[in-house]
């Protein structure tokens, strides 16, 4: 059975960049992927991978670190002829569909428009081509694998059967849920009178901005930076849920942030927003340092006409 694998030949911004690299690949049926610096790692063990890893991108985070060695593994040792690539332009484009004729090589030299190195042999198909999607459908890692129904939902469009779908809570308080679904556009539409310019909206390098920022593990309500304190901040609002399914939440996407978005020591921490004071919530974040509750005010008055 086939293997169905996402990769970015390179990153989408700029798009020039992207157009040039892609367009050699796409022309000569290949897939690349970067870290040429690493040289030839087409027959080392993947602990001599790790440690190749390691000496050539010393700052970055051991996890990030980690993450590349697998990618790198995966590309040279588990991508095999006759699985699927879907090649992607940022997170919302599918350049090309194609399937794997050979494995991975190391050709120092052989694009002249880029130094990737690293490519395999890819028949891409003729039928998809540059499909835009609505919405962010493909992960941040430059390879990752999909399921068979994954891959089938970015092919017939089906984008609700993606697990980037995160599946409808219950809402306890319809009132709360109410007014924060309306508390959400006004707090991104007013971000830096409400925060004091304290952190700013988060905006990736492919410009989707933090606002429902979608992950695989669903969608984050905001998502923002402290240029400062090089710190990500995820606010998460209550919407009337139960506490525990807050910090359950809220604790998944600052793990997310964590693992795929910070380097170079950056951390983060999370806000959780909610109209009144809820015993249960303060009781399970007083047990964590890096989280904090605000609350939020409505005030809304009428006054007879003169």
């Amino acid at each position: 059975m086939p293997r169905y694998w996402v990769i970015a030949p390179v990153e989408s911004n700029p798009p020039q960049h992207f157009d040039k690299v892609w367009e050699f690949d796409l022309a000569n049926n290949l897939i690349s992927i970067g870290w040429a610096q690493l040289g030839d790692i087409s027959k080392v063990s993947k602990e001599e991978l790790a440690i190749k890893i390691a000496v050539a991108l010393p700052k970055k985070p051991a996890q990030t670190k980690s993450l590349i060695t697998n990618m790198n593994w995966s590309f040279f040792h588990e991508i095999a002829p006759g699985d699927i690539i879907m090649a992607r332009r940022g997170r919302k484009v599918l350049a090309a569909i194609g399937k794997v004729t050979s494995r991975a090589t190391y050709s120092p030299g052989r694009s002249p428009v880029h130094p990737d190195c690293h490519f395999i042999q890819v028949e891409w198909q003729d039928s998809t081509r540059d499909k835009v999607f609505p919405t962010v459908v493909f992960p941040m890692h430059t390879l990752a694998e999909f399921t068979e129904d994954q891959y089938r939902a970015v092919v017939s469009e089906s984008l609700s059967e993606l697990s980037i779908s995160e599946e409808p809570t219950p809402v306890t308080d319809r009132t709360e849920f109410v007014l924060e679904k309306y508390l959400e556009e006004f707090i991104v539409s007013n971000f830096d009178i409400i925060f004091k310019r304290q952190f700013e909206l988060y905006q990736d390098s492919e410009g989707n901005i933090g606002q429902q920022y979608t992950t695989e593990i669903g969608p984050i309500d905001i998502l923002a930076f402290d240029s400062k304190n090089q710190t990500f901040v995820v606010l998460e609002l209550k919407k009337g849920r139960p506490s525990d399914q807050v910090v359950g939440q809220i604790l998944r996407y600052m793990g997310w942030v964590k693992h795929n978005l910070c380097t170079d020591g950056q951390s983060v921490r999370g806000i959780v927003i909610c109209r009144d004071k809820d015993p249960k919530l303060l009781y399970a974040l007083g047990m964590v340092n890096n989280i904090e509750v605000k609350y939020f005010r409505v005030s809304f008055e009428l006054r007879d006409a003169p």
